[in-house]
């Protein structure tokens, strides 16, 4: 079973919780001020916080209504009711398909977010959910990929492809104008090379159990973080 170890973020700012012995990457790159970097040991997995501006109603209904993919507009349901959880689904695919490799990474839903309670930021709307961008592009030289830090495997065909599990959630703060990313990626390419399935099941596990932990225990202690 994972052990986890509380881990201060942004200074001390925000208490989370990351897997134990996990490293932080700001000791071995600069990673940029919005953005937090966690590194397995042994895995090419990586937790990533970032704070990002929250966004709006126009614009995260605008990209969803851009977006040409039947499947993944099916997850959402109609975006024409009224209330939140539209809004902040399609949110959420927002910040989804900002992760993207632009055209070279394909977006699949594996779970449409899901709203859960952060037991110690209240006044939060929060989702979780699973995605996977698979991408059957290699990248540009000298450029990794925006994901994971996996490098791409090859096909029968000669072509690149890989594939990243991402688990996340979303903390929409209205009042800060902030939201709040949690992203968990599960590179597939190693486990795919060794043949060990159940290697990347455990790895699936262990990103479910730490956004299940990070519901529970992910806390804000100072609000000045976010300004105003």
């Amino acid at each position: 079973m994972a052990t986890f170890i509380p881990q201060d973020i942004y200074g001390g700012a925000i208490k989370a919780i990351i897997p134990e012995r996990w490293l932080d990457a700001s000791e071995l790159r600069q990673i940029p001020d919005h953005q937090e970097l966690f590194l397995s040991p042994t895995t090419l997995s990586n937790l990533i916080f970032e704070i990002n501006e929250r966004v709006s109603e126009q614009v995260a209904l605008s990209a969803l209504q851009a977006n040409p993919n039947p499947d993944v507009l099916e997850f959402l349901g109609s975006t024409t009711n009224s209330g939140p959880q539209p809004v902040d689904k399609a949110a959420a695919l927002y910040h989804l398909n900002d992760i993207r490799d632009g055209d070279a990474d394909i977006l699949r839903i594996v779970t449409p977010p899901q709203q859960v309670t952060a037991r110690k930021i209240p006044r939060a709307n929060v989702y979780k959910g699973i995605a996977q961008m698979n991408s059957s592009t290699a990248p540009r030289s000298g450029v990794a990929p925006s994901i994971g830090g996996a490098a791409p495997g090859s096909s029968a065909d000669g072509s690149s492809v890989s594939s990243v599990s991402v688990h996340y959630l979303l903390v929409r703060l209205e009042e800060q104008e902030t939201d709040m990313l949690v992203f968990f990626n599960v590179p597939h390419k190693e486990f795919d090379e060794k043949g060990d399935p159940r290697g990347l099941s455990r790895e699936e596990e262990l990103a479910a159990a730490i956004i299940d932990g990070l519901v529970e225990r992910l806390e804000i202690v100072d609000w000045g973080l976010f300004g105003g």
